[in-house]
């Protein structure tokens, strides 16, 4: 009975050191994300400025994510994990920029007309990010860093 406490224990904390690494790697991309999004405002309109620092942070987080927060850096499936980055980070995407665009036209904006219009946006893009957070840590817990079977199974019927 002990036994089978102490692996659940050791599980807790193998699950909390990688949420907590999940988190280090996610605020690197999230500052990537942030501060590029201000350059790219001034030269874009603000989803395409979301979308553009949303890019530039996935590129640069991949790597990190991949060694640090999942310890997938001996996996021999770097491209094939990349897809799968690419495909969740996809989804976590159209979270950001449409939590980001309706905080900003339902929330941010009627409420706030007397905030100046730069940290309206800013603090829209943040609730984007938060909820984007949460879509990429689920997303490549449960499909990127992890063997689904899915690529297995196509390449043997491929082979057919």
């Amino acid at each position: 009975m002990e036994k089978n406490s102490q692996t659940k224990k050791d599980t807790q904390k193998k699950e909390i050191r990688s949420f907590l690494s999940f988190f280090l790697t996610a605020l690197l991309g999230a500052s990537v994300n942030f501060f590029s999004q201000i350059f790219y405002r001034d030269h874009f309109d603000y989803g395409m400025s979301v979308l553009l620092g949303y890019l530039t942070a996935t590129v640069v987080s991949f790597l990190p994510t991949k060694i640090y927060a999942f310890s997938a850096n001996k996996t021999g499936n770097t491209y094939r994990e990349a897809i799968k980055f690419g495909i969740i980070a996809l989804i976590a995407w159209g979270v950001q920029v449409g939590i980001a665009v309706l905080t900003l036209d339902w929330i941010a904006n009627p409420f706030f007309p007397f905030v100046p219009l730069f940290w309206r946006e800013k603090i829209s893009h943040v609730v984007g990010m938060g909820f984007s957070f949460l879509a990429n840590y689920f997303g490549h817990k449960l499909l990127t860093f992890r063997s689904t079977g899915v690529y297995d199974l196509l390449k043997s019927r491929s082979e057919k």
